[in-house]
């Protein structure tokens, strides 16, 4: 078992010592030849592929995205790695990070976790993280369920109005019923019989998988310059939840 284990890693690392970086007229001469939809149908491939793996939170080799998904576009390698780049950022607020430079392996970074703790998060250089971690704290503090028009009263006083276009967020209640939800991070439901019809928010499943409730507890602490442990059910059930994510 360990020496197929062994010839199989020496084959991946001569595969990637073989694979040279393309400079950008070949590039270029590259996606000449291409249809745009066929470097679009490749990046979606690349996508697809780097979230299965990510689930099982191991780095990603350079070698086995070329060998595996790039294959014969290896020639326009350093576009389809740019696009997938920023459809990762733009669709669901993640980001690919090289850790390792010799070997060029890869893990995908949620952003909501590179510092919730700091007090400008909304200023921040990813916006929506801060507003949908505001969202989700709201949530939380409230009991895991919560009316939309709570989240709708809250964003107000930050001058996000639901019914009018932000500057950064462009329509709030399409970015937030719509996106967020598609994303999986929140929940939308319909409050059965209510006229006119009402809907609550409760967190999504990505969001209970990548948020962690104890670094929320301590966010919201600081905003009112409170311990954590104040907030005693809150408290009780981030610890539980802390467990069970350092169990997976």
């Amino acid at each position: 078992m360990f020496p197929n284990k062994s010839i199989e890693m020496v084959m991946e690392e001569e595969e990637d010592v073989s694979f040279t970086q393309p400079s950008s007229s070949q590039v270029q001469r590259g996606l000449d030849r291409l249809t745009p939809a066929q470097v679009d149908q490749k990046v979606a491939e690349v996508v697809q592929f780097i979230l299965i793996k990510d689930q099982k939170k191991l780095p990603m080799k350079r070698a086995d995205i070329v060998k595996h998904v790039i294959k014969e576009y290896k020639n326009i390698y350093p576009e389809i790695m740019k696009r997938v780049n920023m459809k990762f950022e733009k669709v669901f607020g993640l980001k690919l990070v090289e850790i390792d430079a010799k070997n060029h392996a890869y893990i995908l970074v949620n952003k909501l976790e590179q510092d919730p703790q700091q007090p400008d998060l909304m200023s921040s250089g990813h916006p929506k993280t801060g507003l949908l971690f505001v969202i989700l704290s709201v949530i939380f503090m409230k009991g895991g369920v919560v009316k939309e028009s709570v989240v709708w009263n809250v964003l107000k006083k930050l001058r996000v109005d639901q019914g009018e276009k932000h500057e950064e967020f462009g329509d709030v209640k399409k970015l937030v019923t719509e996106e967020f939800v598609r994303q999986r991070y929140l929940e939308y439901i319909r409050i059965p019989h209510t006229e006119p019809q009402e809907h609550e928010f409760r967190w999504g499943l990505r969001a209970e998988k990548e948020v962690s409730k104890v670094k929320m507890l301590e966010f919201v602490g600081q905003l009112h310059a409170q311990d954590p442990q104040v907030w005693t059910k809150q408290y009780k059930e981030a610890r539980a939840a802390e467990g069970e994510r350092g169990q997976l």
